[in-house]
């Protein structure tokens, strides 16, 4: 059976399902679809699934072009009708694991997206599971569910782990040029999965396990909300000594090794760094094992948001201007630069913070129009010189490329850089975090 599923694999012959197709569904769907198979995409959100059938891409790092030329070659199509399962070789799982609350994870979509798959899964399928989760969800959650169908791992399906490592608005790494990591359940499941994404990658990393596949991507996202962490902290214990976190950052970067330098900001954002480390941190405590970095670098970054509004609060106060009707104005509300995402955004958590403060808050952002969010509705206010100079405080929480930054140095009365756009122009005006 593992042989004929291979050599549908290398024939292009094999039939791709995609559940879920977000961030890192629908890349991993056109992608497969350039190389020749026949994949279908698998969401119960009508909004993306009638985008796809229409043509037209709502993931900034796939052009609408592409997803065009898939669809119309026949090589892609996109629907909620999860019956069609039971005519598939491959099933590639990338639902979305948020948190229930702060330290506790939900995996209700894996559950869901298992039974579904239970009920229609038809003999000699590959099933690999893409959304970040704790380390033995894979093994422990996901192959007994499956075999409550009678099917047995190895026998009659074959089960992976294989983790996402898309970086949404990264044009030099887009998800072909990331080498990607997988494990099976079984060895054989390993090496189809291997046989599969090497299609479309450039390079696949076999690991011997699907937990240590789990716990690749949970080192990898833990060891940037650390870093983050440190470097946050960092950056508050420099303004209290008087010393400049970027100046220091600049110098520690001059050393060819041992050092890998990290920014401080409002905190973190997306979907992979505030959540995933939490996902260990939890497993680790089911072992009686506590990961005190992580919970204080997670602490830490939740923080930095209120941090900045006591910042801000210091610097207008020193300007002979109290923060209760202060009129803010907010340069960048994504979590991060040049990405149309606002999945965790910490500026929209400064935003509410700033409103519950009492200031009048604006917002300009590039690529976000409006926000229309539970108690955030705004619409995006132009940036131009009479805007700028209408605010009491110009505070940069993303640093989009699209920015007039020096207009809005010329005409602000004070601005709070957040992200340090201002490093080769200093100004008295200008008083960075």
């Amino acid at each position: 059976m593992a042989a004929s599923l291979k050599r549908k694999i290398e024939s292009r012959k094999a039939k791709i399902a995609v559940l879920g197709l977000g961030y890192v569904g629908l890349p991993l769907a056109v992608n497969f679809a350039k190389q020749g198979y026949s994949v279908h995409g698998l969401d119960k959100d009508q909004d993306r699934v009638d985008h796809v059938r229409e043509r037209v891409s709502y993931i900034s790092d796939i052009p609408t072009k592409d997803v065009a030329a898939v669809v119309q070659a026949g090589r892609l199509d996109a629907g909620m009708d999860f019956s069609v399962i039971s005519d598939m070789d491959v099933l590639i799982i990338c639902v979305p694991t948020p948190l229930k609350s702060k330290y506790t994870p939900d995996i209700s979509y894996i559950v869901d997206a298992v039974r579904t798959i239970r009920r229609y899964l038809r003999k000699g399928t590959l099933i690999v599971l893409e959304s970040t989760t704790y380390p033995g969800t894979t093994k422990e959650l996901i192959l007994p569910e499956i075999e409550k169908s009678g099917l047995k791992s190895g026998k009659d399906f074959f089960l992976a782990f294989s983790p996402e490592r898309i970086d949404p608005g990264n044009s030099q790494y887009d998800v072909t040029k990331i080498t990607k990591v997988v494990g099976g359940v079984t060895p054989e499941s390993g090496r189809l999965t291997k046989a599969l994404y090497e299609k479309i990658i450039c390079k696949v990393h076999c690991v011997a396990t699907a937990e240590a596949a789990e716990m690749t991507k949970l080192l990898e996202n833990s060891f940037r909300i650390i870093n983050i962490g440190w470097i946050n902290e960092l950056a508050m214990m420099c303004h209290k000594l008087g010393v400049d976190i970027w100046e220091v950052i600049e110098a520690a970067k001059t050393k060819p090794f041992g050092f890998m330098p990290f920014y401080p900001g409002l905190g973190v954002g997306g979907h992979c760094i505030p959540d995933d480390p939490l996902y260990l941190y939890w497993k680790a405590k089911q072992y009686g094992f506590s990961s005190k970095y992580i919970k204080i670098s997670a602490d830490t970054n939740s923080y930095m948001t209120q941090y900045a509004v006591e910042r801000l609060r210091d610097i207008l106060a020193g300007k002979g201007k109290d923060m209760k009707g202060a009129r803010i104005f907010i340069l960048g509300v994504t979590y991060k630069k040049d990405v149309k995402d606002l999945r965790k955004s910490p500026p929209l958590k400064l935003l509410q913070l700033l409103q519950a403060a009492g200031c009048q808050v604006d917002y300009h952002d590039p690529m976000i129009p409006y926000l229309d969010f539970p108690g955030i509705h705004l619409t995006a206010v132009p940036l131009t010189p009479k805007t700028v100079k209408a605010s009491d405080c110009i505070v940069i929480a993303t640093d989009h490329t699209k920015v007039d930054y020096a207009m809005v140095r010329r005409h602000a009365r004070l601005i709070f850089d957040i992200r340090n756009v201002y490093k080769n122009t200093p100004h008295t005006k200008v008083i960075k975090l």
